[in-house]
């Protein structure tokens, strides 16, 4: 069981993935050490995980290969399975193709 402390009473030394990523950090396969939770009126807290910030490890640097993966993994959100083109956005999942495409008139 994790400690749970109210918002913005997190003690030091802990900091969220956010935070961590800010600093030049990723947990690096430690567990959630502790957890914030910020009450909302309607709906249950919103909950946010701490981890240790001297067990943090440096971000990995990007690599040219990853870099490629990256851009192509892009490339493919934003190419329309209709009409091939790339647009300057990611497709929608909720159209499954471009704008264009899919304010297109159907016929059949």
């Amino acid at each position: 069981m994790v400690s749970v402390y109210r918002w913005r009473l997190a003690p030091d030394g802990m900091a969220t993935y956010r935070q961590l990523r800010a600093m030049g950090l990723r947990p690096g396969g430690q567990d959630v050490a502790a957890q914030i939770e910020r009450p909302r009126r309607r709906r249950g807290p919103l909950v946010a995980y701490l981890y240790r910030i001297e067990d943090a490890k440096p971000v990995r640097p990007m690599t040219p290969a990853r870099r490629r993966a990256l851009d192509a993994a892009m490339t493919a959100r934003r190419t329309c399975p209709t009409c091939r083109a790339i647009r300057p956005y990611c497709i929608a999942r909720s159209l499954g193709e471009c704008v264009p495409c899919a304010d297109a008139p159907r016929t059949g």
